[in-house]
């Protein structure tokens, strides 16, 4: 298991959402790449050093601090869509190789390389960024349905990253919440909300919004039920 390319996002427009740039398109650099703990959401800020993203309300800050995918997926991918995908191409950070990233655990930890370590800690959710980004039409549900979205992780401790460095997991939670199960439950299949309630490692907002859905499901199923005869 290791690190293919670690790739850092250049500034561009960004059409396709009402904000001025974006940092989707990431490249493959050379050398040492520093990553850290970003402060709160809504700073622009990252973990890899030179990057950062535009978005402020919906990406970015601690439980978002690196962005990784499987090179095995972007394979996946480039066999059906019949093109090329480079590493980086998913707006990706880390582009990995041999790591199971889909069925990586919340809360799993990564060491990579000699210092950094990583916690995994939400799926990766499609927005019109991407899809414009990616020029496929209908790109959104398609890549719902596919539930293969990466993960998100967060700086436990700091390092550098650089391609080739070996990931070795030092540890996975004793829960089976994978970064695939909950994208399905989050977008295409509700039913698994309730799975999601063991993985403390989840963020904060993730969890919310989490406990607000199978409320207002529990609410529902009250209001649905028969009421007794009088």
């Amino acid at each position: 298991m290791k690190v293919l390319s670690v790739n850092v996002g250049r500034p561009r427009p960004n059409p396709w959402k009402g904000i001025e740039a974006t940092g989707i398109d990431k490249r493959p650099v050379d050398g040492p790449v520093l990553v850290t703990a970003p402060a709160r959401k809504g700073t622009g800020q990252v973990g890899l050093a030179g990057d950062r993203v535009y978005d402020v309300a919906h990406h970015g800050g601690p439980d978002q601090a690196v962005y990784a995918y499987a090179r095995e997926g972007l394979d996946r991918w480039e066999a059906e869509l019949g093109r090329a995908l480079p590493n980086g191409a998913f707006g990706e950070n880390l582009t990995t190789s041999g790591v199971d990233v889909d069925g990586a655990l919340i809360g799993e930890r990564w060491r990579i390389g000699a210092d950094l370590v990583l916690e995994v800690s939400c799926a990766r959710i499609p927005c019109g960024t991407f899809q414009g980004w990616l020029g496929e039409h209908g790109w959104i549900k398609r890549f719902s349905r596919a539930a293969s979205p990466g993960a998100y992780l967060r700086v436990i401790a700091p390092g550098s990253v650089r391609a080739g460095d070996p990931v070795e997991v030092v540890h996975r939670p004793d829960h089976d919440v994978t970064v695939a199960l909950t994208f399905r439950a989050g977008t295409l299949e509700p039913e698994l909300l309730p799975r999601l309630v063991v993985a403390d490692a989840l963020p904060e907002e993730n969890k919310e919004w989490v406990r607000r859905r199978l409320d207002a499901s529990a609410a529902g199923a009250a209001h649905d039920r028969p009421r007794e005869g009088r």
